[in-house]
Order: C-alpha cells, then structure tokens, then sequence
C-alpha cells in the first residue's frame, strides 16, 4: 500500500473515462488507487477503492448531506475539502507515489486540489479541458509542479482524441515514477540560498550568482509573481534554505493594491517566524503589474510601464507608497532570526531612474522613511548609491549576505 497512483475523478460523470486510465497504469505494472469524488450519481463502468459516500465519512457527514448542501458549489467545496484531507492523510502515511486528477470545471479543480498534496517530484497531472490557457491555473497548479494536460475535447466517451491523451498521462506518470525523483532534504554541507527575482532584477541576480557561489552557496531563484514568493516560502518551512536574500518584494506592493502578483498574505513574514537569516531589498515595489490592456479605468491616468507585450507596469502614489513601508516594516518587525534591509538609492525597478517614467524620488522616500522609522531598532538598513539592477547591487547584496552568516 505504499506505493499507489491516485487516480481521481466524478465517477457518475467520468467512470469510463477513469476506469481506462485506471487500466493503463496496471498495464504498466502500477498500482492505482480510484478516489470518487463526484456528488449526485452512482459511479458509472467502475467501482472506486475509496467511494463518495466514504469520502464524506471521512469529512465528518454523509453524502446525503452534501447533495443537500444548498448548491452544487457548496457540494463541490465540502467535496474538494474532503479530497485534500484524504489525499494529506495518505500522503502522511507515504502510501502514494504518483497521481492523475480528471475532470471538467468543478472536477479539474477538485482533483488539482488534492494532487497539490503529494511532494514536489511525486508525478501529478490533471487533465481538463479548462487546462487550455483561457482560464486561471492557479486553481490547477498553486504552488507545485503540477504538470497539466488539455484535454482537448470534453470528457464525455473514449475516442481516439481522450485516449490519446489518457494514453500519454498514464505513459508520463509511469517514466517519472521509472526515471524520475522526490525533492529531498538538502544534503549535508549544502547551503542553498532562495532569492526573489523579476525582469527587473535580473541582471543584478545574474551578477550576485558568482559571487555566491565562490562562498560556497547556491541561489535558488524564485519569480516574485505572486506565486514564486509564496513557494519559496513553502520550502523554507520544509526546510530547503539557510538563508533568505528577498530581493524582489514586488509581491507586498500586489497584495495591498491590487494586480496580477497578489500572494500569500504571511508574505515577508514567513522566513522570519522561521528564524532563517535575510537579506531584504525594497525592489520593484513602486509598482503593481496587470495584463496588457486591462489596466483598470481608474489606474489609467497614472504612469504606465510597457514591460513586455504581456504585462504592463503602473507606478504607485507617495501615500500609497507611504503605507506599503510600513507595513513592510512591520512585516520584518516579527522576524525571529537576523534580518538585514539594503536600499539602492538610485531607484527600485527599471523605469524608476532619472529620466524613467517611474522616476519619483518623492514617492520612494516616503517608503524609505516609513520604512525606517518603523523598523525595529535591530534591524540594520544600509544603502548603496546604485540602482537596484546594477550589476555592482546585486554584488554588494551577496557580499553582504556572505558577512552576514559569517
């Protein structure tokens, strides 16, 4: 029993269509494990290992109950909840290598839910026809290495296109399971170091890295775009860094106005309830990111950044930047470990130097000194007049780093 393949799926909706992948992967001498998670009919050409009415069970009610929950989003909700818990408990008991979830709308997102349980490195894929880049995929991928699949066509009947598709999920969780591996702990003498980084950071990480890794460390760079943050902060919890250098904190500036790089809302304080070292740069917190041409009415009359095709770049107020020092500060306040802040006097992202559109010392002073005045008397801040993506910064920063865990 420690080595099942979940295979999840609304059986009164999907039974064929689960039970082929199901035989696929004993084809492949795996051992798949049928969780039920649909709400209303009885599995259709199946008969699940773990059924809906267990399911519920084990949530604490009765199918009954959830069918008559009020709404099918309510049902759908109690449902994912029970999924996660389930998949969790087996995940603790190292029962599960592997799994696939599938399903359309309400059963793509309960399955991805629960596959977002099992260790990064553990083969997990979904397949839906939502998986088509015309929907979020945080609900399909959160923070892990879900591989996804479209389906292309509906889940409704095998054909020569689902079981094409069905045909190849199964052959990729049999070659990662043969090929592949689990994340481990960090072996002894690793020193792996997370750092946050945007486009706009880039060439200043790019400098630091050789820096760091002449003292012995290794950068592991995380994308500062609400999601990025937020994993590197799951791996520190799990144990994967001596230190933190947060060098991007783009993310603060999304989660109190708003944009597409909203994270996690313990964002900056997770590393030092943990009592891990870090370096902390204010970079690229003058601005919220959203889509191309969806920049909201009310947002438009501000400086805008063409970043890139995708993504455009709008510059936050003095007040606005006012309140995110402090609240920045405050997030460090709660730092248990060593934490060290470091400000590029020449500006915080790209657009923001003398002549760029973001240029506004006014503004970023107004964090810089909320910022300040806000900090723990213990928490060092040192500038360099230099601009956050010179190459000269991100050197100055690792050497810090390095002094530091000294």
């Amino acid at each position: 029993m420690n080595d099942l393949v979940l295979v999840i799926g609304t059986l009164d909706t999907k039974g064929p269509e689960v039970a082929y992948l199901r035989d696929k992967l004993k084809e492949y001498g795996l051992k798949p494990y049928v969780i039920d998670v649909g709400i209303l009919g009885e599995p259709i050409g199946i008969t699940p290992d773990f059924s809906k009415a267990q399911l519920a069970q084990f949530g604490g009610t009765t199918i009954e109950k959830v069918q008559n929950a009020g709404s099918r989003g309510a049902a759908v909700e109690l449902m994912r909840e029970f999924v996660i818990k389930k998949v969790e408990e087996m995940v603790s008991k190292e029962e599960v290598i592997g799994g696939i979830g599938i399903g359309g709308a309400e059963g793509g997102v309960m399955t991805a839910a629960a596959l977002m349980v099992l260790p990064i490195g553990a083969p997990k894929i979904v397949i839906s026809p939502i998986a088509s880049g015309k929907h979020e995929f945080a609900p399909l991928v959160g923070t892990t290495d879900m591989m996804t699949m479209h389906s292309i066509v509906d889940i409704l009947g095998l054909n020569d296109i689902s079981k094409t598709i069905f045909d190849n999920a199964a052959a990729a969780v049999y070659g990662m399971i043969e090929k592949g591996h689990q994340l481990t702990k960090p072996k002894p003498g690793t020193k792996a170091v997370a750092v946050t980084m945007l486009g706009n950071t880039n060439t200043a990480i790019t400098a630091m890295q050789p820096l760091m890794k002449e003292a012995g460390y290794e950068l592991v760079v995380f994308h500062a775009n609400g999601v990025g943050g937020a994993a590197m902060e799951e791996l520190a919890t799990a144990g994967q860094f001596v230190g933190i250098i947060d060098f991007t904190t783009n993310e603060m500036a999304a989660n109190m106005f708003g944009g597409i790089h909203v994270a996690d809302q313990n964002r900056l304080t997770v590393a030092g309830s943990l009592g891990i070292p870090q370096v902390v740069v204010p970079g690229c917190v003058d601005f919220i990111v959203f889509h191309a041409n969806t920049v909201p009415e009310n947002l438009k009359a501000r400086p805008i950044y063409n970043h890139n095709p995708e993504y455009w770049l709008v510059r936050l107020t003095g007040e606005e930047m006012e309140k995110l020092g402090k609240k920045f500060a405050e997030s460090l306040n709660t730092s248990l470990g060593e934490v060290k802040v470091v400000i590029p006097t020449q500006g915080i992202s790209i657009p923001n130097k003398k002549g760029g559109i973001f240029f506004d010392p006014a503004a970023d002073k107004k964090f810089m000194d909320q910022m300040q005045q806000t900090l723990k008397p213990d928490i060092e801040v040192t500038s360099f007049d230099l601009h956050v993506n010179d190459a000269e910064f991100g050197k100055a920063v690792g050497k810090l780093f390095i002094d530091m865990m000294k």
